[in-house]
């Protein structure tokens, strides 16, 4: 046991003892001059908000599983800040906009260890901010994206088998994504698929992982004894929606790269999606007789901002509320009908996010101004249906074997001891069932 511990330790001590020989690059005297304050200053901004939403993530997600691993549940979104942030510094920023390989992948060596990522201006990547800032705006959509997937496995997997499993993700799968949906010589982009903020990359990446990773890892154990599966704590959830909301806007409006009319339109659709998802799950919820609940609303909230991340610089204010209200009325549909199937999608990964994305990115495909169905042009739809089955099966399937791959070197399931005592106490020995207890234990008191 204590030679598997041993790894991760020996290989971070020699990534971290190696980049002491690697530099910043000079930039050169004219990509310099090509730095616009203004657009420095809001990239700043919008990176520290996208980093923001993996904390609110952590929330959004620690709040609705069992409370024997909400601590647990919230480490697996945290600690990608650490694992993905070192990948990315390695290779994966590399793999994702070094020179292109047939427009397929990034040549590992062109950013390698960040070798010249500088303070200068790159012209196809990042015009008027320097490259490194580029870089540490990109690297907070790689970080978010193995988190977004933990929800489809919560309360089931081994900590030593999930850091593996985000590693072989980032590499394999995020990169090349990355890589032909936003560099300027990606297969998907140079067809013309839009993606203005990771619709495709992010959350449908996220959505069909989840599902792979839900099939392969089985029921939880409560579910299969059809025990209670309420929320640990609904505030978390709130808390965690509302840091999301307020993340995204960076998400979105900082991906116009630069402080101009499309950051604002893609600030504005991206608040005004969200809101139109919010009502409509509350409300869809409540025709139906069920009370318009909390966690509906919140869920509702985060599925628009899915819908929306797409199409958010393409399309107009009506637009957007439009695709708030069909991507939550969608996904709300799927959801429904998902819980009568035996997959257990503990946190609904894939209705929220596959569905969600999958929505807007046809959406995108439809109303993208000038180039979309709606205005009378059919070559960007026809891609945009095209890239969603490639982007769809790749991860899918990709993922899959991932998965298989991680099992066979670290077995991906707990026990079902582990499960039943929780992975607070089994994987982190750090718990909060003792605050539980103590609330059980003094509520007949205050009721009485």
């Amino acid at each position: 046991m204590r030679s598997k511990t041993f790894i991760p330790f020996l290989i971070i001590s020699i990534v971290s003892i190696g980049a002491m020989f690697f530099k910043l690059t000079d930039a050169t005297p004219e990509s310099l001059q090509a730095i616009n304050g203004a657009d420095v200053a809001w990239m700043l901004v919008a990176s520290g908000l996208v980093l923001l939403m993996t904390p609110g993530l952590s929330f959004f997600y620690g709040g609705m599983v069992s409370y024997k691993s909400v601590v647990s549940t919230m480490l697996q979104s945290f600690i990608s800040l650490g694992v993905v942030s070192v990948l990315w510094v390695v290779v994966a920023f590399s793999l994702a906009f070094g020179d292109s390989i047939g427009g397929v992948i990034g040549n590992p060596m062109t950013f390698f260890m960040f070798n010249n990522v500088n303070l200068g201006t790159n012209a196809s990547l990042a015009p008027t901010v320097p490259l490194l800032l580029f870089a540490m705006f990109q690297l907070k959509f790689a970080i978010i994206t193995p988190a977004l997937i933990t929800g489809s496995f919560a309360e089931r997997i081994k900590f030593s088998s999930y850091l593996l499993f985000i590693c072989l993700f980032t590499l394999l799968i995020y990169a090349p994504l990355a890589h032909w949906t936003w560099h300027p010589d990606g297969f998907l982009r140079k067809l013309g698929v839009l993606d203005f903020a990771g619709g495709t990359v992010v959350h449908m990446s996220a959505g069909f992982a989840a599902l792979a990773a839900a099939i392969m890892l089985g029921h939880r154990k409560s579910r299969s004894e059809g025990a209670s599966s309420a929320p640990a704590n609904i505030p978390y959830i709130i808390l965690g929606t509302g840091l999301l909301w307020f993340g995204w806007f960076g998400f979105n409006a900082g991906s116009a790269l630069a402080a101009n009319t499309t950051a604002a339109l893609a600030f504005a659709t991206t608040n005004f999606a969200s809101a139109a998802a919010m009502l409509t799950w509350v409300f869809f919820d409540w025709m139906r007789g069920r009370k318009p609940s909390a966690l509906g609303a919140c869920i509702g909230a985060v599925v628009g901002l899915v819908a929306i991340t797409p199409a958010a610089g393409f399309v107009n204010i009506g637009q957007s509320i439009f695709i708030g209200f069909i991507g939550a009325l969608t996904s709300n549909l799927v959801l429904t009908y998902f819980n009568k199937t035996s997959i257990d999608d503990t946190l609904d990964v894939f209705p929220c996010h596959g569905i969600g994305g999958a929505v807007g990115m046809l959406a995108t495909g439809f109303f993208a101004k000038d180039v979309g169905l709606f205005y009378g042009q059919t070559t960007t739809f026809f891609y945009h249906i095209l890239a969603l089955v490639i982007v769809g099966a790749f991860t899918f399937c990709g993922s899959w074997v991932l998965l298989k791959l991680t099992n066979a070197i670290v077995p991906l399931r707990v026990t079902e001891d582990e499960e039943k005592m929780g992975l607070d106490a089994t994987q982190h020995g750090e718990e909060m069932s003792s605050f539980k207890e103590r609330l059980d234990e003094y509520r007949p008191v205050y009721i009485n």
